[in-house]
């Protein structure tokens, strides 16, 4: 399983208007982010950084939202055209390397 860090569940907590402390929350909460960046990784074809304020964040924070609220199968619809940008930056940036 990858690594939520404090920081990253505490920063969609707050994307999330999720304001209270609750153990169950957050468990359910970093499952959710933890799935949320390996599907975003393997779309992009790469391990991406979710410290920064990037695309790559602003897309976890939304995966998270849709999957809260039972709403994981419009994600991808909603989200193609950022997907597909995300796929080919990440292609362009490895074919540049």
């Amino acid at each position: 399983m990858l690594n939520v860090t404090n920081d990253l569940l505490n920063a969609t907590k707050n994307y999330m208007n999720i304001t209270w402390d609750d153990p169950d929350t957050d468990a359910k909460l970093t499952g959710i982010i933890a799935r949320g960046m390996n599907y975003l990784n393997q779309t992009a074809g790469i391990d991406l950084d979710y410290t920064s304020e990037s695309k790559a964040r602003e897309l976890l924070f939304e995966y998270c939202r849709y999957t809260n609220s039972s709403a994981l199968d419009e994600f991808q619809n909603n989200y193609l055209h950022e997907l597909l940008a995300l796929q080919i930056q990440t292609e362009i940036m490895d074919n540049g390397s």
